[in-house]
This record gives structure tokens, C-alpha cells and sequence, in this order.
């Protein structure tokens, strides 16, 4: 057995040397003997203009964990207002005038929202909202048990940690005594957003009105310490450095290190449209694939890689599979943050089970059904919607 180990990363070595080049394969010999990459390696594979090789060494370390397996949820999203007080420069979600008319989500019309999918055999509900300063502490703790309510087996990923500050602003208590009462309410898990990049230029600039990264990091640490799971995320593609992208991944590899709590990273392109930052290009596939990639190679620590569907399209997932990413997301089902190209204001947007099976196929990878915590989902009946439900039909490479 060891003669074939050795013989394996000969080989690997060889492919290693036509496909990465000289000028990556220090980092290539890293990534073999599993070393941790340092911020200078981030800032090369960010600046090379050699994808190929970027994704060849992503692809080494994602079947290194997972082998040919691809991970799928159904999931719900239920952003229950969008009324905020941050105002951040670059979120087109927030009420405003001129944009979105300001709702805010009655218990009732959470249960309509849910039972709509009933017929669905969803695991995950995912909410997120605006920061809402008239919502008191106990409209939080309603929304959760109305969840357990309709699904009362239904695992709960909710409120990023800008919405937590919040919330224990209301509860006036400490947080670790808020997250547990929320806990005992019916949250199950945490997800990732409310920081954006950890980077206190961008925040001043964008988003000031926020917790900056070391309150953001003081919440996670909160989270840790009462057994609460948590994903993380990057916002890239306004107008952070290359330097602060890599910033971003040490930062949060370290606080990986010292609390362990986090599942998944799913890096998150940026859409201008219906922003103040309207005059910024739209993302690109390209630079999409090496975010996903140079994640997968600085997180040495995080199990997970997310390649969000619907902000990196359905056919860049696909080709994501090969650069690192490991996870597609979900069925979504309404989604109000970001919008299609050319479909502004459109919330609905869905894949069905058989299409996230289908998208996973083409890739030449092989689906697997999970749940929040990435543990397999037994086999059930598809999810055929009603046929009064209409779906918005999302293409699929032939």
C-alpha cells in the first residue's frame, strides 16, 4: 500500500508539473504534504492569471475530504423584513424610496409562507431580515416557534450576527443569555453574513453603520461557547483588495482554530444592481471560480466549500464542482437579497430536487442529499410541486 501512495503522488506530481507550472508549484508541494498556506500564498493565487492551475490544486484538497460526492439541501428562505437602519451602501434588500416597499412579516403570513411547501419535504428554513429597531425582543422568539409550529422537525439557521447585536439590544441581556433562550425557541444554527469582509477600510466605507469584524468575531465566539454551528461567508467584487479577500480568509481560519463552530464557507459575489454601487461591473464567472478555489485552499480547517447557486448561476456551480466546491445549496424557494441578472424584484427563485440532482449529474459528480449539519438525508419521495405552484425555469447545460 505505501508503494502505491508513493506512486499515486509521483504521478500527481507529474500532472502537477505540466498543469500548475514552476512558478505555483511551492504552493502545489504544500497542498500535498497538507501545510497551511500563508497570506502571501493567497495573494499569488489571487493574482496569477492561471485559473486552471488555482482550480487544479482547489480540485485536490475538495476530493482529498469529500472524494466525488456533491451535497444538496431542500431548504426554505424566509427573510421576514426587509426595514433596516444600516443602510449599507451596498445592499439593494433594504426598504427605500425609489426601491422596495417596506414589509414586515406577521406570524400569519410566516405560516402561509411555510405551509405553501408543505408538500415538500424540507429540512432546513434559513431566515434573515433587516435590522428593524420597533421589532421587539419577543417578535424573535414568535418567529422561531411559529417554524416549529408548521415544521416542528425543521432545522432553524437563523439571524446573522448583525441581527443578534440587535436582538440583544431589545432582550437586554447578555448574549450568550439571549442566544440559549433563542436556542430553547427553536434556533438551531447560525448563518453566515452580517460582516461581509473583515476589513475595517471596507467597513468604514460601505457598511459603518454594522458591527465591525472584531464585534462580528465576538459574536461568533458567543455562539461557540453556547454549542450553536455556524457558516461563514465573503462578500467580494465591490471594492476590497485582492489583499483583503486573503485578510478575510486568515482572519477567519484563525478564529476556526479557536472555536472549531464553523461548517462551511460559501463565498459571495457581488450584484450592484438596484445599489449605490450600481456603477460597478457585474460579476464574473471567472472570478467567481477563483474565489471558490482560493477558499478551498486557505481554509485548511473548514470541512465545507458552498458554491451559491444563485448568485454564481446553475452552470457556474457546475464548473465550481471541479474548483474547490463541494455543496450547491438548496431549493430556496423565495429569495429577496439578490435578484437574477435582468430579473430584478423577482423572489421567486427555485430548483427542484430533481434539478439540483440534475445540475450535480452533469458535473460528473454524484449527489448526495443533506441536511443542515451535513449529515446524509435518507432517500424520499421527489418533490413534485402542486401544479398550481409556478416555478421560475432555470436552464441547464445540454
Amino acid at each position: 500500500m505505501g508503494n502505491g501512495i508513493v506512486q499515486d503522488e509521483s504521478r500527481l506530481r507529474k500532472r502537477a508539473e505540466r498543469i500548475v507550472g514552476a512558478e505555483l508549484m511551492d504552493i502545489f508541494e504544500k497542498i500535498l504534504a497538507q501545510e497551511r498556506l500563508s497570506f502571501e500564498d493567497g495573494v499569488r493565487l489571487y493574482r496569477t492569471p492561471d485559473l486552471t492551475a488555482v482550480g487544479f490544486m482547489a480540485n485536490i484538497v475538495r476530493e482529498r475530504l469529500h472524494g466525488n460526492r456533491a451535497y444538496y439541501i431542500r431548504n426554505q428562505h424566509i427573510n421576514y423584513t426587509n426595514i433596516c437602519n444600516k443602510f449599507c451602501k451596498f445592499c439593494s434588500f433594504y426598504a427605500k424610496k425609489g426601491g422596495p416597499a417596506p414589509y414586515e412579516m406577521s406570524m400569519d403570513e410566516v405560516r402561509r409562507r411555510l405551509r405553501a411547501h408543505l408538500d415538500v419535504p424540507i429540512t432546513e428554513v434559513h431566515m434573515v431580515g433587516g435590522i428593524d429597531p420597533r421589532l421587539p425582543y419577543q417578535y424573535y422568539l414568535d418567529l422561531l416557534r411559529t417554524v416549529k409550529e408548521v415544521r416542528p422537525d425543521v432545522h432553524i439557521k437563523a439571524f446573522t450576527a448583525v441581527e443578534l447585536a440587535e436582538i440583544q439590544r431589545q432582550a437586554k441581556k447578555p448574549m450568550e443569555e439571549v442566544l440559549r433562550e433563542l436556542m430553547a425557541a427553536g434556533l438551531d444554527s447560525l448563518p453566515g453574513g452580517g460582516i461581509e469582509i473583515l476589513s475595517e477600510r471596507v467597513h468604514q466605507e460601505l457598511f459603518d453603520r454594522k458591527l465591525d469584524g472584531e464585534e462580528w468575531m465576538n459574536v461568533a465566539r458567543a455562539a461557540a461557547r453556547v454549542g450553536l454551528t455556524q457558516y461563514a461567508t465573503m462578500l467580494y467584487g465591490h471594492i476590497e483588495t485582492l489583499e483583503e479577500r486573503v485578510e478575510h480568509f486568515v482572519k477567519i481560519r484563525a478564529l476556526q482554530d479557536e472555536t472549531g463552530h464553523f461548517v462551511t464557507m460559501t463565498p459571495l459575489s457581488f450584484h450592484p444592481e438596484g445599489t449605490e454601487l450600481e456603477h460597478l461591473p457585474h460579476p464574473t464567472g471567472y472570478d467567481d471560480l477563483r474565489n471558490i478555489a482560493v477558499a478551498r485552499l486557505m481554509l485548511d480547517n473548514f470541512p465545507h466549500i458552498k458554491s451559491f447557486w444563485i448568485m454564481n448561476t446553475p452552470q457556474v456551480t457546475q464548473t465550481a464542482l471541479w474548483y474547490g466546491a463541494d455543496d450547491v445549496d438548496g431549493t430556496i424557494h423565495e429569495y429577496e437579497i439578490t435578484y437574477k441578472d435582468g430579473e430584478f424584484g423577482n423572489k421567486r427563485q427555485v430548483l427542484t430536487r430533481r434539478q439540483l440532482v440534475r445540475l450535480i449529474e452533469e458535473a460528473g459528480r454524484i449527489p448526495v442529499e443533506r441536511d443542515s449539519l451535513y449529515r446524509e438525508v435518507p432517500s424520499s419521495p421527489e418533490d413534485t410541486p402542486r401544479s398550481e405552484r409556478t416555478f421560475i425555469p432555470v436552464p441547464m447545460l445540454s
